[in-house]
């Protein structure tokens, strides 16, 4: 059985080994590739200072690279009785390269090691999800703009107030997911500083170059305080999680849409049959199971800004083993709203709209505002129009006229489209994945 990093004479008891471990190992699966990297950059800066010979770093900086491909491979495990992805790392090099493989940890503790880990891998998940919703973006786009003269009621209190558009509809979750990339972009910015160097959170006698691991990774800066670099720990996952929480939140908000809009009571959309699932005991129903479990996770996601405060709000400055559970909800959580972003696409694209909602009489009360704008447009004063239209409703009376004009911007007439795109398409283009990008490919293929 492998020893741990940390391990002296006295062996741990396995119920409490247990414990404390607990779900570390198959979380560090998520984190194994960035280990990697972090590795290479982090012993590259130790042969600039003088702790590895030239020969010795281009042995060790192969080898990571052959354990790197693992990782992407799906082949990397922990095996039993090896503690956590640091371990393992170096357990690997040591069967392979003796006792240069010893040599990686110097100026390092675990601490900073899962810090640069979790950065690395949360910058990269940052894209993979800003990626899925420029999809999503354009997809609500292309629909707003195909449906823009596609009236349907708008509502208030979920009653009956005034003509709205399916080219309003979707282009409300469109702009709302630009305002949600702002957000994204702007974790991101807290998430690509380099821990690196930090080591349990007080730094080294080492002179490392933290500068350099900073530039090798590919970091826009590194955090400078090396208790401050511990103290984020929590602190970025917790802002990352509020960003997350707050596409769920959009997207949450758009499946309650789908699924009322997809009732028969309202019929304002059909989502495709093998989008839906039946019913055991009435053959005609055709649920929208799929929105209802988009509205679920994206209220489970909405709960983990709160999760993450909750396990770190009473902790004072320092490292703590209370924040090694925080890994258990926030790594996979990128892979569902990745998830939801998807189908949520998919259905949209698909999704077949009733063009008639408008010509229902049940909606003629919805032009009502039309009308005694009509009248104040001719010279009546509006307290008087509002009056004249109100007492035709009451007598039962009131006759619609169902031309509209909405030319401001943002209205039925006038989307501003192009100017929500350009806002989404700033905001994405400031993100500057690629500058990680090159560091990576200059570690991994130097």
């Amino acid at each position: 059985m492998a020893s741990k990093l940390w391990e002296k004479n006295v062996k741990v008891d396995h119920n409490v080994e247990t414990y404390t471990v607990g779900l570390d190992r198959e979380m560090d699966l998520y984190l194994a590739p960035y280990d990697v990297l972090g590795s290479m950059a982090h012993i590259t800066m130790l042969q600039s200072i003088g702790l590895l010979e030239a020969n010795e770093l281009d042995i060790l900086l192969n080898e990571l690279r052959n354990i790197y491909y693992i990782t992407t491979s799906g082949k990397f495990v922990i095996e039993e009785g090896v503690e956590d992805v640091h371990s393992q790392v170096e357990l690997m090099l040591t069967r392979s390269l003796g006792d240069i493989g010893k040599k990686i940890h110097s100026g390092r503790s675990r601490n900073d090691q899962v810090l640069v880990d979790l950065k690395l891998f949360t910058r990269s998940r940052i894209e993979d999800i800003a990626m899925a919703m420029k999809q999503l973006f354009n997809t609500l786009i292309t629909q707003s703009n195909r449906y823009k003269d596609v009236i349907i009621p708008g509502y208030t209190h979920l009653q009956v107030a005034m003509p709205s558009s399916f080219g309003l509809w979707f282009g409300a979750y469109a702009e709302s997911l630009a305002d949600d990339l702002m957000v994204l972009q702007a974790a991101y910015k807290v998430a690509n500083r380099n821990p690196l160097g930090s080591a349990a959170g007080y730094g080294s006698s080492f002179p490392l170059n933290r500068e350099m691991t900073t530039r090798l990774l590919g970091f826009d800066t590194m955090a400078y305080n090396v208790v401050y670099a511990q103290m984020g720990r929590g602190k970025t996952e917790r802002i990352v999680a509020q960003a997350i929480a707050g596409i769920a939140a959009t997207l949450s908000k758009l499946a309650f849409d789908a699924c009322m809009f997809n009732s028969q009571n309202f019929g304002f959309i059909k989502l495709p049959d093998e989008f839906t699932t039946g019913s055991s005991i009435m053959p005609h129903k055709k649920n929208p199971d799929v929105f209802e479990l988009t509205r679920a996770k994206c209220n489970k996601l909405q709960a983990l800004p709160m999760e993450i405060t909750l396990i770190t709000n009473n902790l004072p400055s320092g490292y703590f083993r209370d924040l090694q559970l925080i890994k258990e909800n926030f790594l996979p959580a990128f892979d569902s709203i990745i998830d939801i972003i998807n189908m949520v696409n998919t259905m949209l694209a698909q999704v077949k709209v009733n063009t008639e909602v408008a010509t229902d009489p049940r909606y003629k009360l919805m032009y009502s505002v039309e009308e005694v704008n009509r009248r104040v447009a001719e010279g009546t004063p509006f307290r008087d129009s509002y009056k004249q239209v109100g007492l035709e409703i009451e007598a039962g009376n009131f006759e619609p006229r169902y031309d509209i004009s909405h030319t401001h911007e943002g209205s039925i007439g006038n989307l501003c489209n192009d100017k929500i795109t350009q806002l989404f398409n700033d905001t994405l283009a400031q993100f500057d994945f690629d500058t990680y990008h090159k560091a990576f490919d200059k570690l991994l293929n130097a």
